[in-house]
């Protein structure tokens, strides 16, 4: 049971094991923290929406209203009744409910969430934060990644889009999903980035019991689960948190910094039961559903007061992050806490106890922002922005860094990933295979978005489901092709995934080629050595040449521009011998024919050193050598 004190310091986890609606021997305790109320009621289904027999009773200056009702029973809706001291009466969404109407109604549901068993303890046991395997996720909005039909509302249930998704990530090479937030939420378009219930899976898809079925099956078929969280802002409807009890209770009371760029409400960290409350929420959702890890949006707007760096750090928000995320981790050893973080504050994934903030992985969005603008202009001009594409390799160490093409560079204006690449149809194509070979075979862990794979050139509608229809023309479906056969090369090749937070793992082997736009770079772990050849030019090379210091042969593995992929280079793929040279530093070299435009991945083979033929002693200098040690001697 909650310790009243942890809750009012910000130190409690479980706070929704205390306040909420429970099932009790007697009927249902209903428990609401309401500290600057004059009186709360709960009504509901029970007592025909009444609360004048249900008055909830305060213990001394607690702030907490209590009240059990032997009527009510699970499956009723419920709210509580606000008597604020300036004399508004409001009917409120329980803060802590566990079930909820459909939208636009705003009732509580009362929910027993203890009734499901798991059937994970195998996925359980083996889970882990992924440091040194690969971690790749596919990003999904639940509504609109199928419909049953042509409705807005036409919606799988929580059920019914596991057993569908399951079988398409694993047939693409993912290992985890990711949704976008599925709590509760009014507003389609905010696509659950605007919560009103915490604690309360949206009833678009079903019932908390189940979305836990959801990711039991997810897991029972090996398949990982991140929850998108909000711990930053809320909405401001007027039945949910914005000014609960009639006084800033969960918002920052000033008016410059109580409102987000979003139009929302942003938390006050200073309040340390806003702090227990957050904290528990995502403790909820890790415990009660098993998740595998928490996708944590907007944490550079708690970083910076709005946001703002000029503006300074918000103190209270960093205490909030790193107690939260040190009592996560405690408590929840292989789950992953991931920073949505687009500032340079330090030490983000260092762990709380070095003086970072606890998260286990960043988003990189440096990376993200100077990788599509390279892919967005004319290969004559990307000579002069060279070094900007390789530049993030300088800082990725200095974090547990994710490359991530997310929901957020597919809408508002932004256009799809496939429009953002370079020149017509075909050249769009072969832009976007060498884009995605990049980020595939480059250190750091990997998020796309659902639609990305299959070349899709219409933003993403939350109201419409991915435009699989494009699956029926070759070049969607050569790119979908090569997007899995990437990936599940990502997924099996340990050079491509195992310490790739080493720096001892990656190295360039050719990042000066400017004028002709070439870069090469080797990827290595567990034995195995993986090499990548990019040709961001639109010029075929013949023979292009860099060094390497070991006797070895090239092996191809994949590459974008063979025609079984949609592209335009046929004919046997290519085994290159090293050859002997005096090539700038290194003692051999590889010739290779690179396409225009194209991603050619090998797989390195080592070879004995050729035995050296007997050197001739160069007597006069070996003689002169011996005379004068004589000498010295």
């Amino acid at each position: 049971m909650m310790i009243l004190h942890e809750f009012y310091t910000g130190r409690a986890f479980d706070a929704y094991e205390y306040f909420g609606a429970h099932p009790t021997r007697k009927g249902v305790l209903f428990r609401v923290y309401a500290p600057g109320a004059e009186k709360v009621e709960v009504i509901g289904e029970f007592n025909d929406w009444d609360g004048s027999e249900d008055e909830m009773i305060q213990e001394g200056q607690s702030g907490i209203f209590e009240a059990e009702n032997e009527e009510a029973e699970p499956g009723m809706m419920y709210k509580f009744r606000i008597y604020q001291k300036a004399g508004r009466v409001v009917d409120r969404f329980d803060p802590y409910g566990f079930g909820s109407e459909l939208r636009p109604n705003t009732a509580a549901i009362i929910r027993d969430i203890g009734g499901y068993t798991f059937h994970d303890d195998a996925w359980m046991r083996k889970r882990t934060k992924n440091y040194n395997q690969p971690l790749n996720i596919y990003e999904v909005h639940a509504g609109s990644w199928r419909k049953k039909g042509e409705g807005e509302e036409d919606w799988y249930t929580y059920q019914e889009l596991a057993h569908q998704l399951v079988d398409y990530v694993k047939e693409m090479g993912y290992t985890h999903v990711e949704f976008l937030p599925l709590s509760e939420h009014p507003f389609d378009g905010s696509w659950g980035y605007q919560v009103s219930g915490f604690f309360c899976p949206t009833s678009r898809y079903g019932t908390a019991t189940d979305l836990m079925e959801m990711i039991d099956i997810f897991h029972q078929a090996g398949i990982g689960v991140i929850l998108d969280f909000v711990p930053v802002h809320f909405v401001v409807n007027d039945y949910a948190l914005s000014y609960f009890d009639g006084t800033a209770l969960y918002e920052h009371p000033a008016e410059d910094t109580g409102r987000s760029e979003w139009g929302t409400c942003n938390f006050n960290y200073f309040r340390g039961e806003v702090c227990s409350f957050l904290q528990s929420a995502a403790d909820f959702w890790l415990t009660r559903f098993h998740a595998d890890g928490l996708r944590m949006d907007a944490i550079s707007n708690a970083i910076f007061w709005s946001g703002d760096a000029a503006r300074g750090v918000n103190e209270g928000a960093i205490e909030f992050i790193r107690r939260m995320n040190q009592g996560l981790q405690r408590r929840h050893p292989t789950a992953m806490l991931i920073a949505e973080d687009s500032t340079n504050y330090p030490k983000v994934t260092a762990p709380v106890e070095y003086d970072g903030l606890g998260f286990d992985y960043k988003w990189d969005m440096g990376w993200m922002n100077d990788t599509l603008e390279y892919f967005k202009m004319h290969p004559h001009d990307r000579r002069y922005r060279y070094h900007t594409f390789s530049f993030s390799m300088m800082y990725f160490y200095n974090e547990h860094y994710m490359l991530t093409l997310s929901h957020d560079e597919v809408v508002h204006g932004k256009a799809t990933i496939l429009q953002k690449m370079w020149g017509d149809y075909d050249f769009k194509f072969q832009q976007a295979k060498t884009l995605y070979t990049y980020m595939f075979t480059r250190p750091g862990k990997k998020l796309n978005f659902m639609g990305n794979e299959i070349g899709m050139f219409r933003e993403w509608d939350e109201k419409r489901e991915c435009d699989w229809s494009l699956l029926e023309y070759p070049k969607h479906r050569d790119f979908q092709r090569f997007i899995r056969d990437l990936q599940h090369l990502y997924v099996n090749e340990p050079a491509l995934h195992d310490g790739e937070y080493n720096s001892a793992c990656f190295r360039w082997l050719e990042v000066e080629a400017q004028e002709k736009c070439v870069y090469v770079y080797e990827r290595m772990a567990a034995g195995e050595h993986m090499i990548v050849v990019l040709n961001m030019s639109d010029a075929q090379y013949d023979n292009f040449e860099f060094g390497y210091d070991r006797n070895a042969v090239l092996h191809e593995v994949l590459s974008g521009e063979r025609t079984e992929y949609g592209g335009y280079f046929d004919g046997p793929k290519e085994d290159v011998q090293a050859q002997l040279t005096g090539y700038k530093w290194w003692k051999r070299k590889f010739g290779i024919t690179v396409p225009a435009l194209a991603a050619i991945v090998y797989k390195v083979e080592f070879l004995p050193e050729p035995k050296e033929e007997p050197r001739r002693p160069h007597l006069l200098t070996e003689r002169t050598f011996d005379t004068r040690m004589t000498d010295r001697r």
